[in-house]
């Protein structure tokens, strides 16, 4: 009796929650298609009376916005690219091929998870300037193409791994690439979708380091150019609404794509 009554008032509890996560978001996308005075009017509409892509339009062509969300989608890329080979290697070192330091090295990379990002902000930056990589996109995913985060994920989930899978591959004469390529990484779906969609977060959101870095409109990522076009054009709220819509889309349509690996990753490694 307790649980079907525990049941009944779930659902609806969950419908509300939704609603008031997901309202503001519909109400941005459709409000994105409206013509500037609809934005405008009081009280609001939600859907629009006459759609129009006006609001894109501009974007596009005051912002240049093809170039920057090329660079975004490159730096994005390339780090979680980099994240998923260089942190699952690690990770492999760290759980398939003991050594004595190995918790040692563990500890230390978790003691860097408690490090603010922005103190190591000026070390990298020296770094970056002193390899001449300022205003360049190298330069903006250098410090990025590994992380800890990643190292733990991997690490967590390549620890449930039988060892012995891992000591069958070596007596049948394979090397450690081998394995680790055609053995192990097959087996860790679930932990490199988590790791793709939390990188690709990251990176795709990253606004301090870019703007920092970046001292060109040409190398500008997607928020830093959208930052500033806000500044310039903090009344055009289609033009701002429509550029809302462009940085979430491709978040979203990730998610979508490795939800269920991502639930399975979060279930496997322990994050919670």
């Amino acid at each position: 009796m307790f649980r079907s009554v525990r049941r009944a008032l779930l659902y609806p509890a969950l419908t509300l929650g939704l609603g008031l996560v997901v309202t503001p978001f519909g109400w941005a996308v459709l409000s994105s298609f409206k013509h500037e005075p609809e934005i405008r009017r009081d009280p609001p509409t939600f859907l629009p009376e006459a759609p129009t892509l006006a609001g894109y339009r501009e974007l596009f062509e005051r912002l240049d916005l093809l170039p920057v969300f090329a660079n975004s989608v490159i730096t994005a890329v390339v780090i979680v690219a980099a994240n998923l080979l260089f942190c699952s290697m690690v990770a492999y070192a760290l759980t398939k091929l003991p050594f004595r330091a190995a918790r040692l090295v563990f500890a230390l990379i978790m003691a860097q998870m408690m490090v603010p990002p922005i103190v190591l902000m000026i070390p990298q930056f020296v770094v970056v300037a002193n390899l001449g990589l300022v205003d360049t996109l190298l330069g903006i995913v250098l410090p990025y193409l590994v992380t800890p985060l990643g190292v733990f994920l991997m690490r967590q989930f390549m620890a449930e791994i039988p060892d012995e899978l891992v000591h069958a591959a070596r007596i049948d004469g394979a090397g450690e690439f081998r394995i680790f390529f055609r053995i192990v990484l097959p087996l860790c779906k679930p932990a490199m979708a988590t790791l793709t969609l939390v990188t690709f977060l990251a990176a795709w959101n990253n606004f301090l380091w870019p703007a920092v870095v970046a001292q060109s409109h040409d190398r500008y990522t997607l928020p830093v150019a959208l930052a500033i076009f806000s500044n310039q054009e903090a009344t055009h709220y289609g033009m701002l609404l429509a550029g809302a819509v462009v940085v979430v889309a491709p978040i979203v349509a990730i998610f979508l794509v490795l939800q269920r690996f991502f639930v399975e990753g979060i279930a496997s490694t322990g994050i919670k």
